[in-house]
């Protein structure tokens, strides 16, 4: 809409993507601001709580009867922000659109079989749900190739491209796309774990496709120019401000969960943002601690099925430190902390090259 005004009613400054973003960030903020109390509220009147996980931390048990499904606002924020703000016939854009809308309705089928059966494990099967991310990823990426999106792999710290990835980057996108989505999803354990973590990385990948997308700056700093790319920095700056807002509410001890309907879109978000800015690379420095998580689970699994031992106390690693004593909200902040380290790293490699 706003950039309609530029186009028809003359009004210069909404042609900006810088603009615009700024204009999305915080009618997203302020959207999910005004609707997520009310979503509280509803869903508590519902019974609409999140099931504990029997296994889960004794501590865990005090969180029994919070709301969750609170990312269904935020993703609806985002969504709308998105369409007031950016050019809608721009085919990135329209990829982002359909990457947050299928993975939120794999996650709301989700919620909503753990919400009706009152138990955590009661969801969609393992199988099912990657199923259902791969042929979401896979349409997605269709979008992609459709539009002749660039499948050269690059690599951070070096200014040329690797190789030309060919009908390869199909499945390594897909990949992609799935393993950011369920790195998301294992992070959100504790309360705002994965929101703050989520909210830098996608102020870096705001940066990052902005910067791929203008010719200047990106030729100054030896990385692709993606024409047309930089737009989807407003869709980035949406879902930033959507998080903040529900950070106010998830935020320790938590008014609301964001569950799967907001952790698989976030993830699968991030991953796609990161393909169209040629940082697929980058996104293991971007995203740390959700590499971090998924790493613990996947060693945590395999030494057991191997050696029948643990490699931590419990897994995913956020569990581990609660065992070992740490309160909650020490894990938390700490993890921030990384979270922020790492992604000042992954901007500060834009200029070593």
């Amino acid at each position: 809409m706003f950039y309609w005004f530029y186009r028809h009613l003359d009004i210069n400054i909404f042609q900006y993507i810088s603009i615009r973003a700024g204009i999305s960030f915080f009618v997203a903020f302020l959207l999910t601001m005004y609707l997520l109390p009310k979503f509280i509220s509803w869903a508590k009147s519902k019974k609409a709580s999140q099931p504990i996980y029997e296994h889960a931390p004794d501590s865990h048990k005090e969180k029994a009867g919070t709301p969750t499904m609170g990312g269904v606002v935020f993703i609806f924020a985002t969504l709308i922000a998105t369409l007031l703000t950016a050019k809608l016939n721009n085919f990135y854009i329209c990829g982002g659109l359909l990457t947050i809308a299928l993975f939120s309705l794999i996650g709301i089928q989700d919620d909503y079989s753990k919400i009706s059966n009152n138990k955590n494990d009661a969801g969609l099967s393992a199988r099912a749900k990657l199923a259902l991310q791969f042929l979401a990823a896979l349409a997605v990426i269709v979008v992609l190739f459709v539009y002749n999106h660039t499948t050269t792999l690059y690599t951070p710290f070096y200014k040329l491209p690797i190789f030309d990835m060919g009908l390869f980057a199909i499945v390594f996108w897909m990949l992609v796309i799935v393993a950011a989505s369920n790195a998301v999803n294992l992070t959100d354990g504790l309360d705002g774990l994965a929101t703050v973590p989520s909210i830098m990385a996608f102020f870096t990948l705001s940066v990052l496709v902005y910067i791929t997308g203008h010719a200047v700056i990106a030729g100054y700093l030896l990385l692709p120019n993606i024409q047309i790319a930089g737009e989807l920095a407003i869709m980035g700056a949406a879902i930033s401000g959507s998080l903040i807002a529900f950070l106010w509410f998830n935020s320790h001890p938590a008014q609301v969960f964001m569950g799967d309907s907001g952790s698989l879109p976030i993830g699968a978000f991030l991953g796609y943002m990161a393909i169209v800015a040629k940082s697929e690379i980058l996104l293991v420095v971007i995203g740390f601690i959700f590499v971090l998580e998924t790493v613990s689970v996947i060693l945590q699994v395999g030494s057991y099925k191997l050696r029948q031992k643990r490699v931590f106390l419990m897994a995913p690693i956020h569990h581990h430190f609660e065992q070992k004593g740490w309160k909650e909200n020490k894990i938390i902040v700490r993890f921030w902390i990384i979270s922020f380290m790492t992604n000042l790293f992954a901007l500060m490699s834009l200029k070593i090259r």
